[in-house]
């Protein structure tokens, strides 16, 4: 049987997929993975649901294959992940050409429903380049954020045991993994459920122990309650990359109150304080939302200064969109129009992007040692321990001698393109 896996969304849905599509090759099954190329005989796509413009997208990709189906290309679509588990039977209603629904809590049934157990394993088909992966380190969230369902649709903190976590970290070197970048629905909270206290440091300092990792990366920390020893942790690790994604959503005070995110302004600005005065050179991701019920032009003026003042190496915005079932949807009205929400999230991007320009042409004629991640058209895409995968600026290799994909090398930084940089292999 030929079964075609499709991932949309977050990468702890990617952890997800590549251990479905590992115990399904365990089971015998013939798996493909990626955007979809050749027939099947069960095309599963693992669906996000967290924004209105992720279930757009979830929405449109499921249509793509209903449309595969009608034309005969596949016998067979499954759906699981957050977009199925949101709306259940009413998608097959929605979308009929849906035959099975798997939620967050039962996907794992897709073996039972093939006639397999689903095996006990920290093992799974990496499909990332070989040289770095994904490591979930816990589910759900126990966080009350107005705008979130993420608590609604994957439960309560359920953080996974720091040695079955060694045992995969293990595991991923041994297949010649050298980049880990660590994800949770909040990072900072690791341990709480199951320690009776935080072990996210303890847990980040383990895995930089491991031998064969050369690069750990953070992801998804929360501001309020942040654990300060992890800082000593990445200050003192040198395989702890200088980088820390933390969601901040708003800098006002009264927007994050109603965001129920708590917390203020002053909180913040203390925080990311602390933050760069105890990691010298840390680069810091964040995100903010533009059009929070009650936003008025005058706080997103604060907000705008914020991120003028504090300088983020790297920032994501999103507008705000009303999530049915979460408290915002329930207790406020989205009182902001899509297109003025979209008017400041692009003003709030130009900011950014004068800020990538900055910081560019102030590394210009320094000296970067970077991870050779792919070979495109000539010229290799590289990153220095500033840069997740995918969302964040590249550095662009011109280099007279072959580079290996996976390694490390040393690049001089010699020109701006916009948010990447160009460099040349010394």
């Amino acid at each position: 049987m030929r079964i075609h896996i499709e991932n949309i969304g977050c990468f702890k849905n990617l952890v997800d997929s590549e251990r479905l599509y590992h115990a399904l090759e365990t089971a015998g099954f013939q798996v493909t993975f990626g955007p979809f190329e050749h027939d099947a005989d069960i095309a599963i796509i693992n669906t996000c649901g967290f924004i209105g413009d992720a279930e757009e997208d979830s929405e449109s990709l499921v249509l793509q294959y209903a449309d595969r189906k009608r034309e005969g290309y596949i016998a067979q679509l499954w759906v699981m992940g957050c977009y199925g588990q949101k709306y259940g039977k009413a998608l097959r209603n929605k979308i009929p050409a849906i035959d099975r629904i798997f939620g967050n809590f039962d996907w794992q049934n897709i073996l039972h429903v093939l006639g397999h157990e689903y095996p006990a394993s920290i093992q799974r088909h990496i499909t990332t380049p070989s040289h770095y992966a994904y490591l979930k380190i816990s589910e759900g969230c126990n966080r009350p954020c107005a705008y979130c369902i993420k608590p609604i649709l994957n439960g309560r903190l359920s953080s996974i045991p720091i040695d079955t976590l060694l045992e995969e970290v293990r595991w991923m070197v041994s297949q010649g993994v050298r980049e880990l970048q660590v994800v949770a629905q909040n990072l900072t909270d690791y341990g709480l459920d199951l320690y009776g206290e935080n072990r996210v440091a303890e847990l980040v300092a383990r895995i930089a122990d491991v031998p064969g990792v050369d690069w750990v990366r953070l992801h998804y920390a929360y501001p309020l309650g942040f654990p300060k020893e992890l800082l000593k942790v990445i200050r003192e690790h040198e395989n702890v990359c200088n980088y820390l994604d933390m969601a901040l959503q708003h800098c006002n005070t009264e927007i994050l109150k109603r965001m129920r995110r708590g917390g203020s302004k002053e909180y913040l600005t203390d925080l990311l304080a602390e933050i760069r005065d105890s990691v010298p050179g840390i680069y810091l991701r964040t995100t903010v939302m533009t059009g929070f019920p009650g936003e008025t032009v005058e706080m997103f003026d604060e907000l705008c200064q914020f991120v003028v003042e504090q300088q983020f190496e790297r920032m994501g915005v999103f507008r705000y969109s009303a999530q049915k079932g979460s408290y915002s949807d329930k207790h406020y009205v989205d009182d902001i129009t899509d297109e003025e929400k979209t008017r400041r999230a692009l003003h709030l991007m130009k900011i950014q992007k004068d800020r990538y320009l900055l910081l560019n042409q102030s590394l210009l004629g320094t000296t970067q040692r970077v991870m050779v991640d792919e070979y495109v058209d000539g010229k290799y895409h590289c990153r220095t321990e500033h840069s997740t995968p995918i969302a964040d600026p590249k550095v662009i290799v011109n280099s007279s001698h072959p580079l290996t994909v996976g390694s490390f090398c040393q690049v001089v930084l010699t020109d701006t393109l916009g948010k990447d940089i160009a460099g040349k292999a010394v």
